[in-house]
């Protein structure tokens, strides 16, 4: 049995992954970290609310004796500058990640990331750039395991909804062919990456970069 901390339970991925935990009887507890209150009761799902990511020292003692982080808190590049987005996606996580290491090094951290990151940290493209930047790091700061997970198109399920306008617009209007497409290898779903999410804590992937093919097979497999 295990006990897993959750960010970004409010987005789309991180409700499929919070879905997924508190159904999965391998989890027996579930604390979610939001700055937003998630409008949910389960007898296995804690809560913090906490305003400012960067300060960890609050909540240190709520988040310390867990065996996973699944940090799924995101935020699209549109309308913002790198240092803007190097803030929210790369000083954050690293302020996380370095938190719970020093107070569990034998966890396991899986890092939503996404398809197309530069691990080279080279690239054009900004956004990849820090996606890479942060994979990277949290790749090798020497937890017990560590996985960055790379969806490319994604299908919600179980009447989750994408906090982006365009994206609900989207899957509104595919919703009809949404059989057809979770057939493709290249396209996984809310469900699967809870579910590949969970099977990480007891079965360790040769691969540590998962994108969707990763994915279902993961769970193809299970």
């Amino acid at each position: 049995m295990k006990s897993v901390i959750i960010t970004g339970s409010t987005g789309m991925v991180g409700k499929g992954v919070l879905l997924e935990c508190l159904d999965h009887d391998s989890i027996m507890e579930v604390l979610v970290v939001n700055r937003t209150a998630l409008g949910m009761e389960h007898p296995k799902l804690k809560e913090i609310l906490l305003k400012d990511f960067m300060d960890l020292g609050s909540i240190r003692n709520e988040i310390n004796g867990y065996d996973a982080c699944f940090f799924c808190m995101g935020v699209s590049v549109v309308g913002l500058d790198e240092k803007i987005y190097s803030q929210i996606t790369y000083d954050i996580t690293k302020m996380f990640a370095d938190v719970l290491f020093e107070l569990n090094p034998s966890m396991i951290f899986n890092y939503v990331s996404g398809t197309g990151t530069d691990t080279s940290e080279k690239g054009r493209s900004m956004w990849a750039r820090i996606k890479g930047r942060t994979e990277n790091y949290i790749l090798n700061k020497g937890f017990k395991d560590a996985y960055a997970f790379r969806p490319g198109l994604i299908i919600p399920e179980r009447g989750i909804k994408s906090k982006t306008g365009w994206y609900n617009a989207f899957y509104v209007l595919t919703r009809p062919i949404f059989p057809l497409l979770k057939r493709s290898n290249n396209i996984t779903t809310t469900t699967r990456i809870g579910l590949a999410m969970i099977h990480t804590l007891f079965h360790s992937q040769k691969s540590k970069h998962l994108e969707n093919r990763d994915i279902n097979l993961i769970v193809k497999n299970a």
